[in-house]
């Protein structure tokens, strides 16, 4: 987040499990005195980390905030200069709604006491290029839910980054702008590469620049393939190049027992490390998953199930190697999970004696091979798995379901080849 402050008080960021309520978890980024303050409770105690520089508050200098935690350890990096806390306290997950309030929220008596040092108030200054879990906030009329008392910045509607890839903003009249495009970039706000503006990509695919060599390449949608992605191709069995993704949506999500989990496929792969599965939303750190990879050529098994009180199990006597095929086959009866490795059960383990959560909240959505292009396997998991797959996936079954998962329909997805077809 980058904000330029007009006063040593106000809240930057807040997001919390509810408002109106004295109790519950929360994560604030907030002035206090001059001072960045990161401020969360996870559950059971209030973390606060605080910089050593304050902010200049003349209204003339914009500071660039990152901040955030991973597990119960706090983190914070203020103008290139970090700030790390590690909890003592033991939860490590934040049970949040996912909404964000910047700048303020809509009754400032709704914030947690907690959540800032003094007196909550709302933040006077500007605001830009908010990122949260890699999602830029649309700070516009149309990309926030709701907001009163926000304008523009400099007052006119040449916001920052109205022009795309570095290009200038210039008025036209009070309500019209023009930009003034850098080299190799064209459109109304530059947001189209010239070896893309007259690309030949087929069947909804993504065109995909290449400087380097003065072209393009095409991204084929699901269900396609080619240089122009012009040919129609099955997916009995799905081949993934390690920049491939499918996104299923399980129909059947609403009537599905949660405490009781199945899936098996098969699978194989060229390389010693990559992501298989990610059963879950992948919207945040603290969504429910279960996850399954390869690390080190060796199978990774991962499971939240809302605290991530299990450490993600590595199974290094079994070696994934040579574009064999690999049976795998996963049960979770609530907080009881088996796994199964070509018919030889490797792991069966209780994740929570106490049985605090006990089931698999995943949204309806199935990730295999990794996650949407503009998103990088490493940090949407972070850490569990490091790159997407390459290698291949067949025959999946959920919930005991009669019929196999078929990727061409519920899904949508790119970069991935039919492995029936030679």
């Amino acid at each position: 987040m980058q904000f330029l402050p007009r006063s040593p008080g106000g809240i930057l960021f807040y997001t919390a499990q509810r408002l109106s309520s004295p109790s519950g978890d929360f994560l604030s980024i907030a002035l206090a005195h001059g001072f960045v303050q990161l401020r969360y409770n996870l559950g059971d105690a209030t973390v606060v980390l605080q910089t050593a520089k304050p902010v200049d508050t003349s209204g003339r200098a914009w500071h660039f905030v990152e901040a955030g935690r991973s597990g119960n350890r706090g983190y914070m990096a203020f103008d290139g200069v970090n700030v790390t806390r590690q909890s003592r306290v033991g939860m490590t997950a934040l049970d949040t709604k996912i909404r964000f309030f910047v700048g303020g929220v809509p009754n400032l008596n709704e914030v947690d006491a907690m959540a800032v040092e003094d007196e909550p108030m709302g933040f006077d200054g500007c605001i830009r290029e908010v990122v949260v879990n890699d999602f830029a906030l649309k700070l516009t009329e149309k990309g926030a839910k709701d907001g009163r008392n926000v304008g523009d910045c400099d007052g006119t509607v040449c916001g920052y980054n109205t022009c795309e890839n570095e290009g200038n903003c210039s008025l036209v009249s009070t309500n019209n702008f023009a930009c003034t495009c850098p080299p190799l970039w064209v459109g109304p706000t530059c947001e189209i590469s010239v070896f893309c503006l007259n690309h030949l990509c087929e069947h909804g695919s993504l065109c995909i620049p290449d400087q380097a060599s003065a072209s393009y390449s095409c991204a084929c949608a699901l269900g396609w393939a080619g240089i122009r992605c012009e040919n129609q191709i099955t997916l009995f069995t799905a081949r993934f190049t390690g920049n491939s993704y499918a996104k299923y949506t399980d129909p059947l999500y609403l009537r599905r027992d949660l405490r009781f989990t199945s899936i098996s496929f098969n699978f194989t792969t060229s390389k010693k490390e990559g992501l298989i599965l990610w059963m879950g939303r992948a919207e945040n750190e603290d969504n429910d998953y279960l996850a399954v990879g390869i690390s080190d050529g060796h199978l990774k098994i991962a499971v939240n199930l809302g605290e991530r009180i299990a450490l993600p199990f590595v199974f290094r006597n079994s070696s994934l190697c040579c574009d064999r095929w690999h049976f795998v086959s996963i049960q979770q009866n609530q907080t009881i999970v088996t796994v199964k490795h070509n018919g030889e059960r490797i792991l069966f383990e209780d994740l929570d004696l106490q049985r605090r959560y006990v089931a698999l909240n995943y949204g309806g959505i199935c990730y295999f091979g990794g996650f949407e292009l503009s998103r990088k396997v490493k940090s949407v998991t972070t850490g569990l798995f490091t790159q997407g797959l390459v290698g291949q996936i067949k025959d999946v079954f959920i919930f005991k379901d009669p019929r196999k998962v078929q990727f061409s329909t519920n899904a949508k997805g790119y970069n991935i080849l039919s492995g029936d077809e030679k």
